[in-house]
């Protein structure tokens, strides 16, 4: 599966996202990295700054696997599902409904998900897909980060509404998580 046609890449706040097309969906093939970093003991507010957890405070980590973002923050403080929230323009934070769709093209199993060398086992990825997932763990409460390489979570609407990867078996879930959790973010054109 290759870039999506119409657009092959998008530049956002100084960096390059490549495309991949998945069945009718393009999405962005890299986790967002956009904001400026804050430390695993602050929230994020609403306050006209994107702002991001990075794995470990260690901004390296948010060059290979993105920002780690709260559910508000990402949604750039709208309730409404498939809205903007901190994507780059002509793109949304995807729906539930719009996870369930790529959730089906892959048969229900995330190995085609991952990217090569992500998980282990029955888990391992292939990347057949090209979404090149990576686990990129998370911040889960108000003083750690955990499970980098294990686990992936991309935040979606409606409310606190996550696609869960997990790095060990080839399940897909979608659930409500915490909202001060963070989380990755996947972009989804238009």
């Amino acid at each position: 599966s290759g870039h999506c046609l119409s657009v092959p890449s998008v530049t956002y706040e100084g960096k390059t996202y490549n495309t991949v097309q998945i069945g009718n969906q393009c999405w962005l093939k890299e986790n967002l990295d956009v904001g400026t970093m804050i430390d695993v003991k602050q929230n994020p507010s609403n306050n006209g700054t994107i702002e991001k957890y990075c794995y470990n405070n260690d901004p390296n980590n948010c060059n290979t696997y993105g920002g780690l973002y709260q559910w508000n923050e990402a949604m750039a403080y709208s309730k409404s599902p498939g809205t903007k929230g901190i994507c780059p323009s002509g793109w949304h934070i995807p729906t539930k409904a719009e996870f369930e769709i790529l959730i089906v093209a892959v048969n229900n199993n995330s190995v085609p998900l991952k990217a090569i060398g992500q998980g282990a086992s029955t888990g391992a990825g292939t990347n057949k897909s090209g979404f090149s997932a990576l686990l990129s763990g998370f911040r889960y409460d108000y003083s750690s980060f955990g499970y980098l390489g294990d686990m992936a979570h991309f935040w979606s609407s409606p409310e606190y509404y996550a696609l869960y990867l997990h790095g060990s078996t080839n399940g897909i879930v979608m659930e409500n998580y915490v909202n001060d959790a963070g989380y990755s973010v996947r972009c989804l054109k238009d």
